[in-house]
């Protein structure tokens, strides 16, 4: 991901004017004779495929042929034809057509070759398209689809040996999106590491920027990756490829910086014994990549929090399937490998005692919390601090909900109070007996603190009257 544009622009499905990449943002920051960039890995595949080109053919020559119309129909007057040597490769970005005389919008395409099989084994089709897009194999459709982006799915096929297979691509550009198809196919092997070690020797510190990509999660999406089907995510892990490429580089001796990129949680246990650090950037946009280096390289001081909870492992998470909330979220379990309202900074923050202007509130009443916060490191910083309600003796309801938080900055040695308003709303929940939520008399543990994990939050007690 740290080359990669799209990766920051997440599921936006325009092009902005212009993108910082996180190797352009470092790069503002350092020499280019103390950079060494490599891709390292593939973001969710483990293996890399061996094309198998070589071994296909049409009409007495290597390659495919390409037939093209300019209509979306693939018929009438053929405006051009080809023969494509290697791996396909297409677009119509920056106004270059797939072939001479070929229109820019509303034309068609047929790829088409023999392929004779080397060996009986599985090998791969690996392709993509901005359009409609159809593999066929001796005249069986293999997939089809017509999506607005191009992103590259995972199709496996047998084959025997000596056994000769058709195989053709249908391609038709659709409304106005700018057209784009890639193709290979063969056989896949494993990644090795070695080389890329070799590559690093004498390098102290790798920035490894990995996680996920708009290309492999959103809605309704041609992907078939492991953890990855239409879109969704079939477990939380991060991918074995980029999982095992950080162990590589661990047991090379190496510091790790690890940047995840990702919109949603990803299960990090394994990552947080392999790497000294993790930044977790999600999809931050067009000047992402800047604000990234400038977090890395110590010119801004994080204040960030978790908005959502990350789990130790897809078994923490139950069954989608089941809709009970039990496990599920701050809410309802304590276990969390980064809990919801995580996250560091440059500096260090004492939460002090708070004080509450009442402990007792009658209906629609308010009551004030006043809390000091204190830094205690040498950088000036921001705290956001957060404060939680539970419903004492609510043995169904949840264990904490936040009720309110504030961000307050703080000078390094300085004490700062956070004065956060909760409304006499904050103390409603559920009420199963009557169907709705209320607010009840009782006992409130109110619990404030800097995330929502229970060894970061302080506790104070109040009553609501009636």
């Amino acid at each position: 991901n740290a080359d990669d544009k799209p990766v920051l622009w997440g599921n936006y499905s325009g092009t902005p004017v212009n993108t910082i990449t996180i190797l352009e943002g470092i790069t503002s920051k350092l020499s280019a004779d103390k950079i060494i960039y490599d891709k390292g890995c593939d973001l969710v595949e483990d293996k890399v495929t061996r094309s198998y080109f070589a071994y296909c053919a049409i009409d007495g020559e290597n390659g495919l042929k390409a037939t093209y119309w300019n209509n979306p129909d693939f018929s009438g007057e053929i405006a051009n034809t080809q023969k494509i040597k290697n791996p396909i490769k297409l677009t119509t970005a920056g106004n270059f057509a797939f072939a001479p005389g070929v229109n820019l919008e509303k034309f068609s395409a047929k790829f088409e070759t023999e392929f004779i099989a080397p060996a009986t084994e599985e090998i791969v089709f690996k392709g993509g398209a901005t359009g409609y897009f159809e593999l066929m194999v001796n005249g069986e459709s293999i997939r089809k689809y017509a999506n607005w982006r191009t992103l590259i799915s995972r199709i496996p096929y047998k084959v025997e040996k000596g056994k000769k297979y058709k195989i053709e691509i249908r391609y038709a550009q659709l409304n106005d999106w700018q057209a784009n198809i890639e193709f290979d196919f063969g056989k896949e092997v494993s990644v090795d590491y070695s080389d890329l070690i070799k590559k690093l020797k004498g390098i102290e510190t790798i920035i490894f920027v990995g996680g996920l990509s708009g290309k492999l999660e959103g809605e309704e999406m041609p992907v078939n990756f492991p953890g990855f089907k239409g879109g969704d995510r079939t477990n939380i892990e991060l991918p074995s490829v980029q999982r095992n490429c950080l162990k590589a580089l661990k047991q090379a001796g190496k510091k790790i910086i690890f940047v995840n990129c990702s919109g949603s949680a990803i299960a990090l246990t394994p990552e947080i014994e392999t790497c000294d650090a993790i930044l977790q950037a999600w999809y931050p946009g067009e000047s992402g990549g800047q604000a990234v280096a400038d977090v890395l390289f110590g010119d801004y001081n994080p204040s960030g929090k978790l908005p959502i909870t990350f789990y130790k492992n897809s078994d923490q998470l139950p069954d989608f399937e089941n809709y009970s909330m039990k496990g599920r979220t701050y809410r309802f379990m304590e276990d969390a490998l980064f809990p919801f309202g995580y996250g560091l900074s440059y500096t260090r923050f004492e939460i002090g005692q708070a004080k509450l202007n009442k402990t007792e509130i009658n209906e629609n009443e308010s009551v004030e919390l006043t809390i000091p916060v204190k830094n205690i490191g040498k950088r000036d910083g921001t705290e956001i601090v957060q404060v939680y309600i539970r419903k004492v003796n609510d043995s169904d309801g949840p264990i904490k909900t936040l009720r309110g938080f504030q961000r307050v900055i703080v000078p390094s040695g300085k004490t700062v109070q956070a004065i956060i308003h909760l409304p006499y709303t904050s103390f409603e929940f559920f009420d199963r007996t009557k169907g709705e939520m209320i607010v009840t008399p009782g006992e409130y543990e109110v619990l404030y603190g800097n995330s929502s994990d229970i060894k970061d939050l302080n506790i104070i007690k109040i009553t609501v009257v009636r």
